[in-house]
């Protein structure tokens, strides 16, 4: 009878023991995991994410850059580098803009943004697949293609010269990349 008594009694002190064991603390939020909750958002006033890009921007009409705007850069971020870029191209993956070396600092890029090495805001474009400085537009030889523009948050500045290709960039950039943001149009050369 005795042997009966304890069981119970030893079972309800494992519950116990169970029930009061404390919490592991929580990991408290650092300004460096806080940072890395910041999300980029890329956006254009010319198209929103997924539409179709005005033919302004295109082969097609002016061929100019369109205006892009960014919220939300990390605090730690130098510089941030832009491609844009065509993964349909019946070639492979066709290069329409390379920017790199911008200062963080900034909130977008305007308009026909000039196709020149260097910016005057800061900042330094490369060579498209077009084989020119800057903005190359979209010029799909058929059917409809995406286009994405790729911003990327660096924590340095790049050690590339005005003219590098997008490889060039890519490089450069590993392991200083501490953020990201994307917007992709697409186009479709009708008639």
């Amino acid at each position: 009878m005795r042997k009966l008594k304890v069981v119970p009694a030893l079972a309800m002190l494992a519950f116990i023991a169970c029930t009061n064991r404390q919490k592991p603390a929580q990991p408290q939020a650092t300004p460096a995991t806080e940072q890395q909750k910041s999300e980029i958002k890329l956006t254009s006033t010319a198209f929103k994410e997924g539409e179709a890009i005005p033919r302004g921007y295109t082969c097609d009409g002016a061929n100019v850059s369109p205006p892009l705007e960014w919220t939300g850069m990390p605090k730690s971020a130098k510089t941030i580098a832009i491609i844009a870029d065509d993964p349909d191209a019946p070639s492979g993956t066709f290069v329409h803009w390379v920017l790199y070396n911008l200062p963080a600092e900034g909130l977008g890029l305007i308009e026909n943004t000039p196709p020149a090495e260097t910016l005057k805001g800061g900042g330094a474009q490369g060579k498209n697949d077009f084989e020119k400085i800057g903005y190359g537009g979209p010029c799909p030889p058929s059917g409809t293609h995406r286009y994405f523009f790729k911003l990327y948050a660096l924590d340095s500045e790049l050690p590339l010269k005005p003219g590098a290709t997008k490889a060039e960039v890519e490089k450069a950039m590993e392991g200083h990349t501490i953020g990201q943001a994307q917007l992709m149009g697409t186009y479709n050369r009708k008639g």
